[in-house]
């Protein structure tokens, strides 16, 4: 294995993954490696990320369905590249809800 292999990707390069495999999707992600700072897979040089994906697509599938599908887009850099994905994975409706519950005064 190269060197170069056993390197987290940059933020770049896996979001392009994920707009890849999602190209009508809204996605964000963020590199939370710093919080994982002497976690086993982190000593390696593998990343921590989260992504939330919020994508039609997603509409009728269950919540390991959708998880799934955003795996698939990264699963050659895992655990090698990619330690851990913490996922969301909503339709536009569900993201709608959340952005108007959070509006709603307490």
């Amino acid at each position: 294995m190269q060197e170069e292999d056993v390197l987290k990707p940059t933020h770049d390069a896996l979001l392009e993954r994920f707009r890849q495999a999602f190209p009508k999707a809204s996605i964000q992600l963020e590199d939370e490696s710093h919080l994982h700072i002497g976690h086993a897979g982190a000593a390696g040089g593998a990343g921590h990320f989260r992504v939330r994906v919020i994508d039609a697509r997603f509409s009728e599938l269950q919540r390991i369905a959708r998880h799934r599908l955003v795996y698939a887009a990264v699963s050659d850099w895992m655990p090698e590249r990619v330690h851990a994905l913490n996922i969301i994975a909503m339709t536009l409706e569900e993201a709608g809800t959340l952005i108007d519950q959070a509006a709603e005064p307490l």
